[in-house]
């Protein structure tokens, strides 16, 4: 049996310092849950001990369900972070953006670890800002440079990218990874013409993180579809789920690529239709006038139909939003927000944004 080492959040450079450790393979690493206002956070802990073979105890994020803790075995993160430094063109130096409690910020310090290469960490207990981004990268001096995002953070970017030290920024990465939920397809056509390398990024804490870059597994990693569900198997996987993870969300392949269609709970049955709220969402986001928009199901006369959290621009008609969009499904209701509901990975918090709609 191989002992537990716990860090805070709120202490980056500890968990750096444990990462080592896990690295070398003495401990197993947890990172236990941000402080808030300097208040003790309550949380389950876990076993002083666990199997040899595990690196990482991690959470997954809950945008959708209760948090659940996963064992990643060192050796899956080992595999992930090599495909991972292979794909981009090689191991380089990372900047920490995201939270550290999930699996995409824990691989930001596991993979520079793993490059012998001193991460840039942001202070991720303030809410992300171009500033702090810009701040952060300018600090950036490795050969080749990293990061990882959620589209939120992408986003904001996005909005300021025509100062020219935000484009700098951007620019100054080899790649950029944007993962977590789907990311805004306006986004990304809009950076990626102006020369921003943006990677789609798949996967889960299953998989350590993403698996898949724009639609192409990593080597040592196979992707299949399943009655339309993803399906991943590889040398990737955390211990427990088996020789293949079948994912909860649905996809396909085309032209030999994965496409991420949306989450099997979040499809809707409205009027005896089928009707994709991630789908949905996409739609809306890209809408003028709409900074950001969040799809939720309620229940109607049509057995469930869709409804929309929304963040507008100052001078945006909100009456011509359920007029102009052709939905397929009208929308049941509408509510207008000065800010979204967010977990600390940056994910949408679909269980509060249901909450709020009914209210």
């Amino acid at each position: 049996m191989k002992p537990t080492e716990t860090q805070k959040a709120s202490d980056p450079f500890a968990v750096l310092k444990m990462m080592t450790s896990v690295f070398d393979g003495t401990v197993a690493g947890f990172v236990s849950p941000e402080e808030i206002t300097g208040n003790k956070v309550e949380f389950e802990k876990v076993p002083e001990t666990v199997a040899d073979d595990i690196g990482l105890i991690v959470e997954s994020s809950g945008s959708t369900g209760l948090p659940k803790r996963i064992e990643l075995p060192l050796a899956s993160l080992l595999a992930s972070a090599e495909a991972s430094a292979t794909r981009l063109g090689g191991h380089g130096q990372w900047l920490l953006a995201l939270p550290l409690t999930y699996i995409a910020g824990a691989n930001v310090l596991f993979r520079s670890v793993a490059a012998d290469t001193q991460p840039v960490i942001m202070n991720t207990r303030v809410p992300f800002s171009s500033e702090g981004f810009i701040n952060s990268a300018s600090l950036m001096q490795g050969k080749r440079r990293y990061t990882s995002l959620v589209p939120t953070q992408l986003d904001r970017l996005a909005a300021n990218v025509a100062e020219p030290t935000v484009l700098q920024a951007l620019l100054s990465f080899d790649a950029i990874l944007i993962g977590g939920q789907a990311p805004n397809s306006e986004t990304l056509k809009r950076l990626r013409q102006l020369g921003v390398k943006l990677v789609e990024s798949y996967g889960m804490a299953e998989t350590c993180g993403g698996c898949v870059y724009d639609g192409k597994p990593l080597d040592g990693v196979e992707v299949e579809v399943i009655d339309g569900l993803i399906a991943v198997s590889g040398n990737t996987l955390a211990k427990g789920v088996g020789e293949q993870y079948l994912s909860r969300d649905l996809g396909e392949i085309q032209d030999g690529r994965l496409k991420v269609l949306g989450r099997a709970d979040r499809v809707i049955i409205s009027g005896g239709k089928k009707v994709s709220l991630d789908h949905l969402e996409n739609l809306v986001s890209n809408f003028p006038g709409v900074k950001t928009a969040m799809a939720v199901a309620v229940e109607s006369e049509w057995g469930q139909s869709p409804s929309f959290l929304l963040v507008l621009d100052d001078a945006f008609d909100s009456e011509s939003f359920v007029l102009d969009i052709d939905f397929e499904v009208k929308p049941e209701k509408v509510k207008i927000l000065d800010a979204l509901p967010m977990l600390s990975s940056g994910k949408p918090d679909y269980l509060s944004a249901a909450v709020i709609i009914k209210e």
